[in-house]
């Protein structure tokens, strides 16, 4: 797959920048805090997160004011202006679609499915929350806005840390040189805070899409009770724990997350064999065995090398290994 990079003009003339990746009915992706469209792209794991859920289907995800490839404008983060950017989408697209948000961009979803009730087929919130006031404590939260603010290196290591604890210490460490690439220390900040103030808890109430809430049970960044609110405050929501720390949607188990999701949005699921590998997920481990490289694997299978890459990147997270060496020889073994 290939991204499409494309931009979209809010209501009050900020240019957002976005991108789409498979073909069909639209899934519109709202990212938590910081992204970057083409270096988010260049990632081996989070690419293989948003190659998976757009399998039969259009994910369009999109960098808020500040980020990646959308420039800052001179205007303070808020709820009103989330809302006026994921609008720019909406009406590029010009049709109702699927709405999935993760991180601070649930409350974000929440409150566009309860206003534009009929822009949404179905939500899905991923490591969300009601409240963010209810996160952590008054001062947990001045000390980490504070890091962030006066040493961003150090804030981005830190708050790495916290929303992927079970990755190894290369991932995390590729993680906080992604943050620091999004944007500014003080638009990191910035949005930070206003994750800290978002509060839905007057909109969950009118959202009348069929919602799926999922959350990590050991989610360190976002309590689970939060993901207990808002399936509680959604009439009719369901509420899917799995197992995990990481609060990233591409760190931890990536796999079962996406299948979950799918089969929720009506989207094709890949059988498991009883590994838990998909039938390609095998293909590309045999090549592994046999020594081929990204490049020769991509040749072989007829995709490109980045996608062969989230392939090799999925099966060692699937199987608990660190090295393509452990691949090759669990496969041998297999046969």
């Amino acid at each position: 797959m290939e991204q499409r990079l494309d931009q979209a003009v809010s209501a009050d003339g900020t240019v957002v920048a976005y991108a789409s990746v498979g073909r069909g009915r639209p899934l519109v992706y709202v990212t938590g805090w910081l992204t970057h469209l083409r270096l988010s792209w260049e990632l081996p794991a989070e690419r293989a997160l948003y190659e998976s859920l757009a399998q039969g289907c259009r994910l369009v995800r999109y960098d808020r004011a500040g980020c990646g490839l959308s420039a800052a404008v001179d205007r303070p983060a808020s709820l009103a202006f989330e809302l006026e950017q994921l609008g720019a989408i909406a009406a590029a697209l010009g049709e109702p679609f699927d709405l999935m948000g993760t991180s601070m961009g649930a409350p974000v979803a929440v409150a566009w499915a309860a206003a534009h009730p009929e822009t949404v087929r179905r939500l899905v919130l991923y490591g969300g929350w009601v409240r963010g006031s209810d996160l952590s404590p008054p001062a947990v939260r001045e000390h980490v806005l504070g890091l962030v603010e006066s040493h961003w290196g150090l804030g981005s290591d830190v708050l790495t840390d916290i929303f992927a604890p079970d990755a190894d210490p290369s991932f995390r460490a590729g993680a906080a040189r992604y943050q620091r690439a999004c944007s500014t220390a003080a638009t990191a900040r910035a949005l930070l805070a206003l994750s800290y103030e978002l509060d839905v808890s007057d909109l969950v109430g009118q959202v009348a899409a069929p919602t799926l809430v999922v959350h990590r049970s050991g989610d360190r960044a976002a309590p689970v009770a939060q993901a207990e609110a808002l399936a509680a405050g959604i009439d009719g929501a369901r509420l899917v724990l799995l197992p995990g720390r990481s609060h990233l949607p591409y760190a931890g188990d990536r796999d079962e997350l996406v299948r979950v999701v799918r089969r929720f949005l009506g989207l094709p699921v890949a059988r498991r064999r009883a590994d838990g590998l998909t039938v390609r997920q095998r293909e590309v481990a045999e090549l592994v065995s046999r020594g081929c490289t990204n490049r020769e694997i991509a040749a072989r299978l007829g995709i490109d090398e980045r996608s062969a890459e989230g392939h090799v990147e999925r099966i060692r997270l699937r199987l608990g290994f660190r090295s393509r060496a452990q691949i090759a020889t669990w496969f041998s073994g297999q046969r």
